[in-house]
C-alpha cells in the first residue's frame, strides 16, 4: 500500500481549489488532531479518554450511519468539547460515485451531524463533487490533512505510525488518525505516544472552531 505520510504542496495542486490542508497556529503551538470513521464502540471511548487525560481537543469526522448506530458516543464527543464533522453517510468512494450521488450522501450525513466541515473518505474528491457539495452547503469547508498517521495500514505497527507522524508535525498541522476497529491495534500505541510527544514539545491539539466559517490558513 503506497501513500504519503506528509502531503507535499505539489500534490495539493492536483485537487480542487479551496480545500483546507493546513490550519492556523496564532500562538505558534497549535496542531489539529482529527479522527475519521467513527463513532466506534471501542475506539471512540479510547480516543476520548486519551484526549481528556492529555487535556487536548480534537475533531471527529463521523460517518452518518455510525452516528445513527452510536448516538450516545456522538453526544459524548460533543459534550467533551470536541468538534464533529461530516465524513459522508456511508463512507462512499469518490472514484466510484457521481457528483450528485456524492453530494446526496453528504447531505444524508448532515441530517445527523450538522457541521460545516467535511472530509472526503479516502481523500478522494473531484472538482465536480466539491462543487456539488458547495452548491448545497455554501459554508462547508472541505478539510484534508498535512499529516497522515497510517493507522489504517495493517502492515504497520503502532510504533511505525507514531514515528512517521511525529516526523512531519509542525505548528498548524492537520493530523489524521482513525477511531475505527481496523485502526485500533495501531491507534492504541500511536495516539498515546503522539499526545505525550506533543506535550513534551510544547504543542497543543485544538479542535476545529465550531463557529460557522472556514478555519483560516
Amino acid at each position: 500500500m503506497f501513500y504519503l505520510h506528509h502531503t507535499p504542496v505539489w500534490l495539493r495542486w492536483l485537487f480542487p481549489p479551496g480545500l483546507l490542508w493546513q490550519g492556523a497556529a496564532p500562538q505558534g503551538n497549535e496542531v489539529f488532531l482529527t479522527f475519521d470513521d467513527g463513532p466506534h464502540a471501542e475506539a471512540t471511548p479510547f480516543v476520548l479518554d486519551q484526549l481528556s487525560a492529555a487535556n487536548m481537543k480534537g475533531s471527529f469526522f463521523c460517518i452518518g450511519k455510525n452516528v445513527v448506530a452510536y448516538p450516545h458516543l456522538f453526544s459524548q464527543i460533543i459534550e467533551s468539547g470536541h468538534t464533529v464533522a461530516n465524513h459522508t453517510m456511508h463512507h462512499v468512494n469518490g472514484k466510484l460515485t457521481d457528483a450528485v450521488s456524492y453530494a446526496d450522501n453528504v447531505a444524508a450525513a448532515d441530517a445527523h451531524i450538522h457541521s460545516n466541515y467535511f472530509r472526503p473518505p479516502y481523500g478522494q474528491i473531484t472538482s465536480r463533487q466539491a462543487s456539488a457539495i458547495k452548491s448545497r452547503f455554501s459554508d462547508m469547508q472541505i478539510v484534508m490533512w498535512s499529516v497522515l498517521s497510517g493507522d489504517f495500514d495493517t502492515s504497520k505497527t503502532g510504533a511505525q505510525c507514531f514515528e512517521k507522524t511525529i516526523r512531519h508535525i509542525r505548528p498548524g498541522s492537520i493530523i489524521v488518525f482513525h477511531d475505527s476497529g481496523k485502526a485500533m491495534p495501531r491507534l492504541a500505541e500511536a495516539l498515546p505516544r503522539t499526545l505525550h510527544w506533543l506535550r513534551q514539545n510544547g504543542l497543543q491539539s485544538c479542535a476545529l472552531p465550531k463557529a460557522k466559517g472556514p478555519l483560516p490558513e
